[in-house]
């Protein structure tokens, strides 16, 4: 579907659905005995489909599955794949530290895909129509926070260096921002400073930094690339419990939709669900709006009208 800009910028030259944290079980059971992984999921999906928007990639940045079984990887392989395909976008899996190194890479990668086997970091490279999407495995053997060993680095710096036309963006599950929850910050990604040495050294070609892991949405800059990370499907924090509490609900389960432009990258934050509408403009009136010159657009929405 071509689009036609409407204001001061540039269309996007790639877009991205990002989802995170996805959890899932074998043989679908409950996440924490009451959550249903599979029907936010599915409806997430949906949504992106029946937006009509051309998705190039679909990123899942990691905690795919939540205790790594394969059944698990089976199963939601088998809902992106479909879905994917019929949109023509390229799947981009990245490790998260719930997954499994072994049954993540025998369950969603095609062979040959991530360099390296077995138990060494799923890190790999997906080119999209001049766009890199680099999957970074930032898991540390059973533990809950992130870290990038200086093997993993050097790899980075040297992908990087090649990026085609548009640059690239890197996905890890570790986000490296502060969070506003106490007791997530020892959950973080460790020695962040290293890492920034690499995306800094990178400069314009690195365009964004996509994450997961929060189980809520977030945006900063890191290290002078912006970063945004996708809110869970499964469940969210709230971020409005009290100070000293980490609470997870089963609400404000969210996506995002991300759009690389060539002045820089906005991430949208989608809630999954359908709610009722109260308000909107149909496809008819775009079609009379980009019959129009730029100074009818704006006459059209005057105050005065």
């Amino acid at each position: 579907m071509s689009r036609i800009a409407l204001g001061q910028d540039d269309v996007p030259t790639h877009v991205i659905a990002h989802l995170s944290d996805s959890h899932f079980l074998a043989g679908s059971a409950p996440l924490h005995g009451a959550i249903d992984t599979d029907r936010t999921f599915a409806r997430a999906l949906d949504q992106v489909e029946a937006s009509g928007r051309p998705i190039d990639a679909f990123v899942l940045t990691g905690d795919i599955a939540d205790l790594g079984e394969p059944e698990a990887y089976a199963r939601i392989r088998g809902m992106v794949e479909p879905v994917a395909e019929r949109m023509g976008a390229e799947v981009v899996w990245v490790m998260g530290n719930h997954d499994e190194r072994t049954p993540f890479r025998a369950g969603l990668l095609p062979v040959g895909r991530a360099h390296g086997a077995g138990e060494d970091p799923v890190d790999y490279v997906v080119d999209v129509a001049g766009l890199r999407i680099v999957a970074l495995d930032s898991t540390d053997g059973g533990y809950h926070h992130g870290r990038l060993d200086a093997a993993q680095l050097d790899w980075l710096a040297a992908v990087l260096a090649g990026a085609p036309e548009h640059g690239a963006i890197v996905a890890l599950h570790h986000p490296p921002l502060a969070t506003p929850l106490p007791v997530m910050e020892v959950l973080e990604l460790q020695r962040r400073e290293e890492f920034a040495r690499v995306v800094a050294e990178a400069g314009p070609r690195v365009r964004g930094i996509l994450a997961g892991h929060m189980h809520y949405g977030s945006s900063g800059v890191f290290a002078g690339a912006p970063v945004s990370v996708a809110a869970a499907t499964a469940y969210t924090m709230d971020l409005s419990a009290p100070a000293r509490e980490l609470v997870g609900v089963d609400a404000g389960q969210a996506f995002a939709l991300v759009e690389v432009r060539p002045t820089g990258l906005i991430s949208a934050t989608v809630p999954i669900g359908r709610p009722t509408p109260v308000s909107g403009f149909d496809g008819e009136f775009l079609d009379r709006l980009e019959a129009l010159t730029p100074e009818e657009r704006i006459e059209l929405f005057s105050r005065k009208r």
